[in-house]
């Protein structure tokens, strides 16, 4: 039985089992019917023509985990941000944690989205906003039509949260192979501001695929700043949906860091529904062995005077590849759009590879818009010169990676976020340099 047809018989125990009102389950219902119509995308799509799920899907994955696992907080520290304090929404094989989780009703929702799918008191929320900004794609479909678990977060109007939000997807590998389908709902209403940390981590050898979809929401001047570490284990793949809709004013900035795991494909969507919207997506990749790495992102700018800034970087040793195929869509209302979209790579092995495509499709005459993609080695002059003032050739050519990757992680504005990704940065180069960028 191939993985589609286990999930199509498998939605028929789902569907049975599921305790939601009517509206959720017939959202459900409408998205497998979709997956069952597209299937899972190969590389004839466009979107995927660099991407080849194949090898990932050939595996036999539980769909639903048969036990619940617990984990010591002792033994999975190292994954959170621990330098402060936060709010945690952790899940272990898909399901809640409450032992390492830290949630609160007061005066803002950081809680569970089977909660949100199940109690009435969010049935308006879920109504107005669930699966309203995903697309229709195959494997968002797909997601929806399992949607159960994952993260609600909504901050009501005029909320500065205190301190970052955390959500961290725990696999513990009892099962042979684990298929796992978190989606998250995020809410954040007008003049709030919220910082969002997301990771997920695999503590097994054995094979993982999680494919997660991620709904943001941005009201009216509401900040939002997410944080995405993907460095998990060669076994892991991870499909990363995420969708945000920008209102007026609004701020929203995305970081994804991509360090591991076998296949990682980030679907990164924003669509700007307003004037004076400003969006920012930046990321930094660095992956080795036969590690591949996708990032697909979509800004549709639909409103006059608005801004957006892409900021890839990418470096890929051994025999790795990367892909990023970048669109900017500016629509004929969409006067006085700035964007800017830009894609750097340094191939530090003959072997490793890398597909750009950045694009831009513009329908407006009163624009400034700009893209490019370079891709080459690390400076050799630079290089000379760093070692003819001593510096072992080692460090030297980590010293020009750290500062390749500089201006992505001089927008970090968690610092403890910043450090991190400066070591685990440091570890993938094989060096240990003492000092903060």
């Amino acid at each position: 039985m191939s993985l589609k047809e286990k999930l199509l018989s498998s939605f028929i125990v789902f569907e049975n089992q599921a305790e939601v009102d009517s509206y959720v389950n017939e959202v459900r219902n409408e998205a497998i019917k979709t997956f069952e119509e597209k299937g899972f995308p190969t590389k004839k799509d466009e979107a995927w023509k660099y991407t080849s799920l194949n090898k990932i899907l050939k595996e036999d994955y539980s769909v639903f985990p048969k036990q619940e696992n617990a984990l010591e907080y002792k033994d999975v520290k190292k994954y959170f941000i621990h330098d402060i304090d936060t709010y945690k929404i952790v899940f272990i094989d898909g399901k809640y944690s409450s032992h390492l989780s830290e949630t609160t009703h007061d005066g803002i929702d950081v809680c569970l989205m089977s909660a949100a799918l199940t109690k009435p008191k969010y049935r308006l929320v879920i109504e107005n906003y669930f699966n309203k900004a995903s697309n229709k794609d195959s494997l968002s479909s797909l997601n929806t039509a399992f949607s159960k678990e994952g993260a609600y977060i909504h901050i009501p109007k005029g909320k500065v949260v205190e301190k970052p939000i955390q959500i961290i997807h725990f696999s513990t590998g009892d099962e042979s192979s684990t298929m796992l389908q978190p989606r998250n709902l995020i809410v954040v209403e007008e003049n709030s501001h919220v910082q969002i940390i997301e990771r997920h981590q695999s503590l097994t050898s054995n094979p993982v695929l999680t494919n997660s979809v991620t709904e943001v929401f941005a009201k009216k001047r509401a900040i939002i700043d997410y944080y995405k570490i993907q460095n998990d284990t060669q076994a892991s793949s991870l499909i990363d949906n995420t969708f945000i809709k920008q209102k007026q004013e609004s701020f929203v900035s995305v970081h994804t860091f991509s360090f591991g795991g076998k296949l990682t494909r980030n679907n990164l969507n924003f669509y700007q529904e307003g004037e004076r919207i400003d969006s920012t997506l930046k990321g930094v990749t660095i992956i080795g062995d036969k590690q591949h790495v996708d990032h697909n992102t979509l800004v549709h700018h639909i409103e006059p005077n608005c801004e957006s800034h892409q900021d890839y970087k990418g470096i890929f040793a051994d025999s790795s590849t990367g892909v990023f195929n970048g669109k900017v869509v500016v629509e004929k209302e969409a006067q006085k759009t700035n964007a800017f979209q830009a894609n750097n790579n340094i191939l530090i092995s003959d072997k490793a590879a890398i597909n750009t495509k950045p694009q831009l499709e513009i329908f407006a005459d009163d624009v400034k818009c700009s893209h490019g993609c370079t891709i080459g080695q690390l400076d050799e002059s630079a290089l000379f010169y760093m070692r003819s003032r001593g510096i072992p050739e080692k460090e030297a050519k980590a010293l020009l990676m750290y500062a390749f990757s500089n201006n992505v992680l001089s927008s970090v504005k968690i610092p403890e976020i910043k450090e991190r990704i400066t070591k685990i940065i440091a570890k993938q180069l094989g060096v240990n340099i003492g000092f903060d960028l």
